[in-house]
């Protein structure tokens, strides 16, 4: 199901309050005639901070400048800011490096990737790794829908007879293949958050076990391929083996299993 893209809010800080020309020669005829600065601040309605900025700043020409900031100035608008965080809301991006290449190629903005993540965390976004899930098709979705509003009413009873069983592979050697996206910590589970698996590749151990309301049932090491013989041989053996372990009938349980094409081929449903 889509969910509607988060609202994003970019807070930006009060600057400072802006002094007239005429407040600050009242600010500073008061500080010439012996008040103290707290006194003006009091007097004026201004912080003491403020007093003492006034009194630096009249040059020698008896003129107030408004002196400008120091550091470097900002590369970044707040518009960019605004479209940064709107891409990664989006799900059109999830990466910084992503956005900083969106950012050179429309807008012809020079920025490093690292500008991009501190733009992030000041606007309330963190990193978080992908989490794993099954790469779904809309028709996968709908149908797990479908079961949930279906099964919605079941009483406990009811899900004690099932017997759930599934093939599961482990990974032995290699790299978990994490990966990262920046993600509002209020914000649901989104697609752009979820790294896709596909059941495929080597150096795994692959396993097939079920487990039933009373307990764990047979747990079966598969070596190499598993087709529909071989599947058969295991309902055959170690799922019947686990209901007489448990003295549970056949006509009592509702077995459980994926789609597939092992478990829906024809032979297998025989």
């Amino acid at each position: 199901m889509e969910t509607a893209s988060p609202i994003v809010t970019i807070v930006e800080k009060n600057p400072r309050p802006h002094l007239s020309l005429e407040k600050r020669a009242r600010i500073y005829a008061l500080l010439q005639e012996g008040h103290l600065t707290r006194v003006v601040a009091h007097r004026e309605n201004v912080s003491q901070r403020t007093i003492v900025r006034v009194r630096h700043n009249k040059d020698a020409t008896g003129t107030f400048a408004n002196k400008p900031k120091s550091g470097r100035p900002r590369v970044v608008s707040v518009h960019d800011e605004r479209k940064m965080v709107r891409l990664i809301a989006s799900g059109k991006c999830s990466t910084a490096t992503e956005v900083q290449a969106r950012l050179q190629t429309d807008d012809n903005l020079q920025i490093s990737a690292q500008t991009v993540r501190r733009t992030f965390q000041r606007n309330g976004l963190e990193l978080r790794v992908k989490r794993k899930k099954p790469l779904l098709q809309k028709r996968h979705r709908q149908q797990r829908l479908q079961f949930a509003r279906k099964h919605k009413d079941w009483t406990v009873d009811q899900w004690r007879n099932v017997v759930w069983s599934d093939e599961s592979k482990f990974q032995i050697f290699g790299s978990d293949g994490r990966q990262y996206c920046w993600k509002d910590p209020t914000e649901p589970l989104r697609d752009n958050h979820v790294k896709p698996m596909v059941k495929h590749g080597g150096g795994r151990i692959m396993v097939w076990g079920c487990f039933t309301s009373l307990g764990i049932g047979n747990l079966v090491r598969i070596d190499g391929h598993l087709n529909s013989e071989l599947y058969m041989q295991i309902l055959n053996d170690d799922f019947f083996g686990t209901l007489d372990w448990y003295g549970l009938e056949v006509q009592d349980v509702i077995f459980q299993q994926d789609n597939d094409p092992k478990h829906t081929a024809k032979k297998t449903k025989k």
